[in-house]
């Protein structure tokens, strides 16, 4: 009867781990494709010649620091400007549930020296942790909705804001194979809405 008992333990345990192990490389794998389809080169063209409230904006995101973990440098411009982004940022993309992963916010020391680097990844090699400083309350928690689409938000008046009179930002964001769709919105004490799209977000394009 032990015999048997000690089997059945032995066999429990070994399934166990194998569904353990199983867990983990699907886990890996949801964030290794959140962090795929983040990449690349997108516009938001198309819907400003449809909308003329919303502006043509270049949107580029790429991996850095590969050993490092999963970062990307992103930068943000008007179209028309694109040697003069808005936006200059490093995200750190890391995993906190099956489903669920979060986008940390970074800013750049010296973030004019970086520009345009987006051409030239490995640049970013020079740059060290110290030199990008994290927005608390600024990251973006993701649940993974379905393949390739990924879907969340920061949390609520959590990302401190002094932009155009703001106390606080919120951004909402939906990521697919092909666009990413972003929300950002800045609002006073008064939670009146003083910066950003009124009707609905960005809606980017992947051009590559």
């Amino acid at each position: 009867m032990k015999r048997i008992i000690l089997l059945f333990f032995i066999a429990v345990t070994i399934t166990s781990c194998k569904s353990g192990q199983s867990s983990v490389v699907k886990s890996d794998s949801n964030l290794n494709e959140l962090v795929s389809i983040m990449q690349g080169s997108y516009s938001s063209e198309k819907q400003a010649k449809i909308d003329t409230s919303y502006y043509s904006i270049s949107l580029h995101m790429v991996a850095i620091w590969k050993n490092k973990g999963h970062y990307l440098y992103v930068e943000q411009a008007l179209f028309k400007k694109q040697d003069k982004p808005y936006r200059v940022r490093i995200y750190k993309v890391s995993q906190r549930g099956e489903n669920e992963f979060i986008s940390e916010i970074h800013t750049l020391k010296n973030e004019k020296d970086w520009i345009g680097k987006w051409k030239t990844p490995e640049a970013f090699d020079a740059l060290s942790e110290n030199d990008i400083e994290l927005k608390p309350g600024c990251e973006v928690v993701l649940h993974r909705i379905a393949k390739n689409q990924f879907s969340g938000s920061t949390g609520v008046k959590t990302c401190a804001s002094e932009l155009r009179g703001a106390s606080y930002a919120t951004s909402k964001v939906t990521i697919t194979a092909n666009q990413v769709l972003s929300w950002d919105q800045g609002f006073d004490k008064d939670d009146k809405q003083v910066w950003g799209a009124t009707k609905a977000g960005y809606i980017f394009d992947k051009l590559k």
